[in-house]
């Protein structure tokens, strides 16, 4: 069988094909959008929340000086957290798995935040516009 026996025998149309390689190729568009999309007027926040309610927000700018906070409940239970420019993660902790410590830095929004479930304590990263105070962005 040669190519002009299979090109006659098939059920593809030429305008089946280029309405395949449109489709193909629009797909990729978003994509393009939004990694055209300029980030320089976002500012991101980390958020540290203990059940449910939030505690404290940390700033992340690149650049900026490492610090440490230590959060302490009425238990005794603590996190130490290390925000280092863009980034955040938990240092130390005194839960038992310690699987918060072992999650490592998060520094994206929509990246999956830091959970310490003994100690019911969530950090998310978040985007704000900056232009009006607790305007974050979901």
């Amino acid at each position: 069988m040669n190519v002009k026996d299979f090109i006659k025998k098939s059920y593809l149309r030429p305008w089946d094909v280029i309405i395949i390689i449109i489709l193909a190729v629009s797909s990729f568009l978003p994509l393009v959008v939004f990694g055209i999309q300029s980030n320089e007027d976002v500012t991101l926040q980390a958020v540290l929340k203990v059940d449910g309610k939030i505690v404290k927000t940390f700033d992340l700018k690149e650049g900026t000086p490492s610090y440490t906070y230590k959060y302490e409940d009425p238990d005794g239970d603590y996190n130490l957290i290390e925000v280092d420019g863009s980034r955040i993660r938990i240092k130390e902790a005194n839960c038992g798995d310690l699987a918060c410590v072992r999650r490592g830095w998060i520094s994206k929004p929509g990246e999956t935040p830091i959970a310490c479930l003994p100690h019911n304590l969530f950090i998310t990263v978040e985007a704000s516009d900056g232009n009006e105070d607790g305007s974050l962005i979901y």
